[in-house]
């Protein structure tokens, strides 16, 4: 008697698209660039994934999702043209390696009277849902804290590394992967091939995208314009001349805190988003993440060089711990947004309900993943030596 060996679960490009059209009630993806990083991720999904049943149900509808945004979007624009007209000031771009302070530094900023980000459930779905009163997304935002509740549910751990929060700031990095052209799409998705390409691959198109879809985020709501955003993501530091690019006026604001920290750290919260779907041993997680973020940050490196410094304003994860209110200070004045004593109750209101503390602890042991303080020290020995002072 021979047992039956059970079949890979498969994504397929046709199905999903077909997907996407059956649940919008729409065809007109517009402009079909991203087919092509979108064949890429299925194709190394389906030969090196590690996808459980749950996280293959996962991955289909987060494509799906992403897909019925472009979808949605592409619509609203034909009926409402002038979405395109709206003038979107982008002040700011937070980059640096994860795990650096970079979400707290977001929110706070973008807190400020004048400044706006975008929030995390807008980052999900960029796009109002259907019978959506423009300006009331109370739809959008259940969907988004029912996620975050069963992300929690499968991962417990989430809650003290990264604080997840419907209506707070968030990364871009959610939306570009929704094109398939961000580290967002392998997040729970363990493609080490899909990464290597990813490397080399114009993400242009994708940026020229994410600016669209900030007039479509202003255009639903009305009273942002006239702010200044402040983007942020750790995985513009691979790539920071296509966003520098993309946003030529934005100040890039890195933030640095020792990777001796931030390594270990950082491998711990891609660990714990792996467990939500796929099935990746903690030390391969380890052996993946490190010399990869070692390659993002001399990648970083000569970019910075043909960028320029006076792009550039760097913070220091210690002195936000120390003083966050003069380093948040120093940044919305390279914005020309005057601090007076009403911007400083709201930064410190801000930083009142935002306390590290008021999470759980994060436990990230370099050993569990099979890393060395050793060799965390060797191998970013000339970035510690440039930004981090012992």
């Amino acid at each position: 008697m021979t047992t039956a060996t059970a079949q890979p679960l498969l994504l397929d490009r046709e199905a999903l698209l077909h997907q996407a059209r059956e649940r919008a009630g729409l065809e007109d993806f517009g402009d079909l660039w991203f087919l092509e990083p979108m064949d890429r991720l299925l194709e190394e999904s389906n030969r090196e994934g590690r996808l459980t049943a749950a996280g293959h149900a996962a991955q289909t509808d987060s494509i799906v999702r992403g897909l019925v945004n472009r979808l949605r979007m592409v619509e609203d624009i034909k009926r409402h043209p002038e979405i395109l007209e709206e003038r979107v000031d982008v002040a700011g771009i937070i980059l640096g390696l994860p795990r650096t302070g970079s979400t707290i530094f977001q929110r706070l900023l973008a807190s400020a009277p004048g400044m706006t980000g975008l929030r995390w459930y807008e980052a999900q779905n960029f796009a109002p849902f259907p019978g959506e009163r423009r300006g009331d997304p109370a739809e959008r935002r259940a969907h988004a804290r029912r996620t975050i509740d069963g992300w929690l549910a499968l991962a417990p751990e989430l809650a003290s590394i990264h604080p997840l929060d419907p209506d707070a700031p968030d990364e871009e990095v959610i939306v570009l992967g929704q094109m398939f052209v961000s580290t967002m799409v392998e997040a729970m998705n363990f493609v080490p091939g899909f990464a290597r390409w990813l490397n080399d691959y114009d993400q242009s198109r994708g940026h020229e995208d994410l600016k669209t879809i900030l007039r479509y985020l202003q255009w639903q709501d009305p009273s942002r314009r006239g702010r200044k955003w402040i983007l942020k993501s750790p995985s513009n530091l691979p790539y920071a001349e296509v966003a520098a690019n993309a946003f030529p006026d934005a100040l890039l604001i890195m933030t640095h805190r020792d990777p001796v920290q931030t390594v270990p750290s950082y491998v711990s919260m891609q660990a714990a988003l792996y467990k939500l779907s796929a099935s990746v041993d903690d030390r391969e997680v380890g052996g993946f993440w490190f010399p990869r973020l070692v390659d993002w940050m001399h990648r970083f490196e000569a970019a910075r060089a043909r960028i320029g410094e006076d792009r550039f304003i760097d913070i220091d994860y210690r002195e936000v711990g120390r003083a966050p209110l003069a380093q948040a200070e120093r940044v919305l004045a390279r914005f020309g947004i005057p601090v007076d004593g009403a911007v400083e109750e709201v930064l410190k209101e801000f930083l009142a309900g935002n306390k590290r503390e008021q999470r759980p602890m994060h436990d990230y042991s370099p050993e569990r993943f099979g890393l060395s303080e050793e060799a965390i020290r060797r191998d970013f020995a000339t970035y510690r030596a440039r930004y981090i002072r012992e």
